[in-house]
């Protein structure tokens, strides 16, 4: 074989033994699993948020980092089949900043698979963290307080109301969560004043019966307690709160942007970008057992008077002045 020869075989080599060889030297890009038990046209805010939090750590999306989305598309029993596609394909983090149904199906599927998550319940109480302080296992995320807010809205729905005698709290008795949430009203209710009356709902008929129920009782207002079954059905409560003209306190953003009358809670966007951050954390070596469930310091207060008008109701200027936004 002479020199010639030789340097056209060992190139020829060169370009086809080593291909697997490269190929497997090539850094791999970490892969997030994203659950959300929502559609992606509802969220496009909050998962631009979510991103944020990811650059904030030095991940962007199609760079060093590729994200595979989920969407239950508000069927809860989507969630476990799709739970389990992402454990399958083995996601380095699992994100479930749609609330607590996708989180303790993530945390049902996986032991092993990091999972950071945004929800407004009690993580504690729910299960999937020993503390705040010290969250143990793989689970850790952020806690938009929502049951802690309700004394709040009790008290912005007083304020609205100032005359008021009866107020009214819906609860979905499935919630793990309603107990607790119950002794908290009655608590913060004994220095409000007015009369406080649960209704109960579990499914969208109740919920129609709930409403008639509250009807019929001569309710002056309402607080809507933050469950996955009432975010999911926030039209149907909206669509009711103006047919029987009832004054309406809801838990989220969204909600007032949609047409109930207020919303007070944590902001989500921020609740949203820290999620973010903890799965940049964690991509970058981080356990969850080490990091606290976060906490909200920032909160809003929306005011719908579009709503308030249709309704007939006059909201009070110092209400307003005090609001974030008021949708007119």
């Amino acid at each position: 074989m002479n020199k010639r020869e030789f340097i056209t075989l060992l190139g020829g080599a060169a370009a086809a033994w080593p291909l697997e060889v490269r190929a497997a030297q090539q850094p791999t890009i970490p892969i997030v699993g994203y659950l959300h038990s929502d559609s992606p046209q509802t969220v496009v805010g909050l998962l631009a948020a979510f991103r944020e939090g990811l650059r904030e750590t030095g991940y962007v999306e199609g760079q060093n980092v590729a994200i595979e989305y989920r969407w239950a598309e508000n069927d809860l029993s989507r969630i476990p089949e799709l739970v389990a596609d992402l454990v399958h394909r083995r996601v380095a983090v699992i994100a479930t900043p749609g609330g607590s149904a996708a989180t303790l199906a993530a945390k049902a599927a996986t032991t092993t698979i990091p999972i950071v998550f945004s929800l407004g319940l009690d993580p504690v109480q729910l299960g999937l963290v020993e503390s705040l302080s010290r969250p143990g296992g793989n689970i850790t995320g952020v806690n938009s307080m929502s049951n802690e807010l309700v004394a709040k809205r009790l008290g912005l729905s007083h304020e609205l109301l100032p005359t008021a005698t009866r107020l009214g709290v819906l609860v979905n008795p499935q919630n793990p969560t309603t107990e607790s949430l119950k002794k908290d009203v009655e608590a913060a209710a004994t220095a409000i004043g007015p009369q406080i009356e649960f209704f109960t709902a579990s499914t969208e008929a109740e919920i129609d019966t709930a409403f008639a129920s509250l009807v019929q009782r001569r309710t002056d207002a309402l607080v809507v307690h933050p469950d996955n079954l009432f975010i999911n059905r926030r039209v149907q409560l909206i669509t009711l709160a103006a047919r029987h003209a009832v004054p309406v306190i809801y838990p989220l953003r969204p909600d007032a942007e949609a047409g109930g009358l207020m919303s007070y809670g944590t902001k989500l966007a921020d609740a949203h970008r820290q999620a973010g951050v903890y799965t940049g954390r964690i991509l970058k070596g981080a356990k969850p057992a080490d990091l606290p469930v976060v906490q909200p310091t920032k909160f809003e207060f929306i005011i719908n008077l579009q709503t308030a008008k249709t309704i007939g109701l006059t909201v009070p200027p110092t209400l307003l002045a005090r609001a974030d936004q008021v949708i007119e």
